[in-house]
């Protein structure tokens, strides 16, 4: 009876025909990592950024370049490499004799989805580039601030094994993805079917087959659906409360932001919204607990040494709560 409410209440049918399409478009090429995808999606809706993190070949970039071709945006692609400025990814005043005056020239960031391979390689002072611009979706040149079109989407991937030549990204930037996901290989099964459907394709391409499904104005309405939903107070507290338990734990140095607590709000409503419901449960919460804070939290050098990953520690927090049903 209840869920006959809240289906009368919001009319959902719309949302979930634009997900299915969606997921529909990248399943026809990526093969088993449903997780990703899944979460990719819901930052979409959430209107958050994504850190990838895999070895080489797991499909990171591939997965970017499908969600941005099912979305009729524009959407730009960086490689970061050591030698990479901040004009080179923001844009840069150019002169023009005819007018003598200096024009600005929009650089690759002046997009909707933004792809930035290897984020990790290139300096501070080119990561800091970003920080503006993924928090406040504005960038500021010499005084005047440019807004970026709605939606505005950064999707950066990096190697966790390969760490010559590249740099550490700050705790403020990494505190603004929304998710960071783990991008594991596949298993045995899934890699089987990977090399049929490649083997059937023979030299088609694999991006060619993937038709954009989705509106920027219909992004833009579907974020404001589901920034409406609801979640119980009761929820609230549940989050406040982990959140606050990562800030007093024996083996975590830094613990998470409000930032953090609000984005495990906006994810879980973009995960009810992804299930057909426009109401939050315990378990939407419990899904993105893990993405949202692995990104956010420091383990102490003891912990560090001793091989433990925040995934871990943000389990052994979990079991210690009462998780509200």
């Amino acid at each position: 009876m209840e869920t006959d409410l809240f289906e009368q209440r919001t009319d959902l049918s719309a949302l979930s025909e634009a997900i299915n399409a969606v997921q529909a478009q990248i399943r026809q090429v990526i093969v088993g990592q449903d997780e990703m995808v899944r979460l990719i999606i819901a930052a979409l809706l959430a209107d958050g950024h994504v850190l990838l993190e895999g070895v080489p070949g797991v499909a990171k970039t591939l997965s970017a370049k499908l969600t941005a071709k099912s979305l009729e945006a524009p959407f730009s692609r960086i490689q970061f490499t050591p030698d990479l400025m901040p004009s080179d990814v923001l844009g840069t005043p150019v002169f023009n004799p005819r007018e003598g005056t200096f024009d600005f020239k929009k650089g690759p960031l002046f997009s909707n989805i933004v792809l930035i391979d290897e984020i990790n390689r290139a300096p501070a002072k080119t990561q800091s580039a970003l920080f503006e611009v993924m928090e406040e979706r504005q960038i500021t040149i010499d005084g005047k601030t440019y807004q970026m079109a709605p939606p505005f989407m950064v999707i950066a991937t990096q190697n966790p094994i390969e760490q010559e030549g590249t740099y550490r990204l700050p705790e403020a930037q990494l505190d603004r993805f929304l998710f960071k996901i783990v991008v594991p290989y596949p298993t045995a099964e899934q890699e089987f079917a990977i090399l049929q459907q490649f083997n059937t394709m023979g030299s088609a391409d694999a991006l060619a087959a993937i038709q954009p499904v989705l509106r920027r104005d219909e992004v833009v309405r579907l974020r404001q659906q589901v920034r409406s939903f609801v979640v119980e107070e009761k929820l609230l507290q549940f989050i406040a409360s982990f959140v606050h338990q990562t800030r007093n734990h024996k083996s975590i140095y830094l613990g998470a932001s409000p930032r953090a607590s609000l984005a495990v709000m906006n994810a879980s409503k973009a995960i009810a919204a992804m299930s057909g419901r426009d109401f939050v449960t315990p378990d939407d919460i419990l899904e993105v607990i893990p993405p949202v804070l692995r990104h956010r939290i420091i383990l102490s050098p003891e912990k560090e040494m001793e091989g433990v990953s925040e995934d871990t520690v943000i389990r052994q927090i979990l079991q210690t709560m009462d998780i509200p049903r």
